[in-house]
């Protein structure tokens, strides 16, 4: 190999997004595959966003506002805190990667419970700190058994709320709670890519725990329910000092013009983007009703997607399906995670999990 590439980095997993239909289509030889793996938004942009897009097309050969300056305020606004509290990154992935380049070295630890979002292990691995995991209990974020894991050497500690992939919430009492029990030595990221679909009471605006513990970031997108998961624009709240570092960390012009027109004009068209999101809720909530009809012990679903903790078939199920044109998201020994669509794609999902089962694809057992 040409040049001598860190230890780490070599053995560094490459990140595995979820399988695109065309993959799946020549793979099986099956026409028209139904993608359900990257919990992407069933729906374009709404009308004023792509009109803000269009707008930027003409500029598109000048560099953007690196400081993202006009998109920070109206996110401060939007959040009700000061805009010293607020970053933009390339998504939410971008800031979690850049909080661990500016707060971990070699031999720090980072905490987690798992199963969780799979980029977690690989910005650890790359920044070589230690991984601690904690199982999940009852597929959800076993909070007190995360915070006895905290020790001298943990430096971030990630909360997930919902949990991907099992879309399982923790209540906002019970993350103050583990705020409590942590020293302020160990940065708590919340991380809260799905935020806006969650519907349980016991999880309240995170905002507040903000202003209460300096050691706390929450990090958000724009990726899921705004729709806009292509142009890579995620953002994060926390202590002017936190957010300070994790500017230090940032890729010139990180954030794309576009993707700032974009996210600005999302925000202003709130009210769309909510209503859009009640929509995938109701279907969220019909497909679980739907899945518990019919024998499958799924938990409550707080997220864009469903979660079968269906262990060690996971493969074989996920298997069945896209040979039946469906493409969900396998995680080994644990589960399949399958984006909710729009009314006729979750049927067509319905269907081919039915077909599956009536053939052999699962073996009738415990679904739980």
């Amino acid at each position: 190999m040409t040049g001598r590439p860190r230890p780490a980095i070599a053995a560094l997993p490459a990140y595995r997004p979820g399988r695109s239909a065309a993959v799946v289509e020549a793979e099986l030889g099956v026409s028209g595959a139904l993608k359900l793996a990257s919990n992407e938004a069933p729906f374009g942009p709404l009308a004023s966003v792509a009109g803000a897009i269009s707008a930027g097309i003409e500029s598109v050969n000048l560099y953007p506002d690196h400081g993202a300056v006009a998109l920070r305020h109206d996110l401060a606004t939007h959040v009700g805190v000061d805009v010293e509290r607020v970053t933009v990154g390339a998504g939410s992935a971008g800031i979690l990667q850049q909080i661990l380049l500016a707060f971990c070295e070699p031999g720090d630890e980072v905490a987690m419970c798992w199963p969780s979002f799979e980029a977690y292990p690989i910005f650890a691995m790359l920044v070589e700190a230690e991984q601690v995991r904690v199982p999940l209990r009852d597929e959800t974020f076993d909070l007190p058994a995360l915070a006895e894991s905290v020790g001298p050497r943990t430096r971030v500690a990630f909360v997930t709320n919902p949990n991907n992939p099992t879309g399982t919430v923790v209540g906002t009492d019970e993350i103050r709670a583990f705020l409590d029990a942590v020293p302020d030595s160990c940065l708590v990221v919340l991380d809260e890519a799905y935020s806006e679909f969650v519907t349980d009471p016991r999880v309240t605006d995170s905002s507040a725990l903000v202003a209460e513990h300096d050691n706390l970031v929450v990090t958000r997108t724009f990726s899921k329910a705004h729709g806009l998961a292509a142009l890579r624009v995620g953002y994060a709240v926390g202590h002017p000092d936190v957010v300070a570092m994790i500017d230090r960390t940032s890729v010139p012009f990180a954030v794309n013009d576009l993707a700032q027109r974009a996210a600005r004009a999302s925000l202003a068209a709130a009210d769309e983007m909510r209503e859009r999101v009640a929509q995938v809720v109701a279907e969220r909530d019909r497909v679980t009703g739907e899945l518990r009809a019919a024998g499958w012990d799924v938990p409550d679903a707080q997220a864009n997607f469903v979660w079968m903790p269906v262990r060690e078939r996971a493969g074989e199920l996920a298997g069945a399906l896209e040979r039946r044109g469906v493409v969900t998201r396998a995680f080994a020994d644990a589960g399949i995670r399958v984006t909710i669509a729009d009314r006729a794609g979750d049927d067509r999902f319905l269907s081919a999990l039915a077909d599956a089962v009536a053939d052999g694809g699962d073996d009738r057992g415990d679904r739980g």
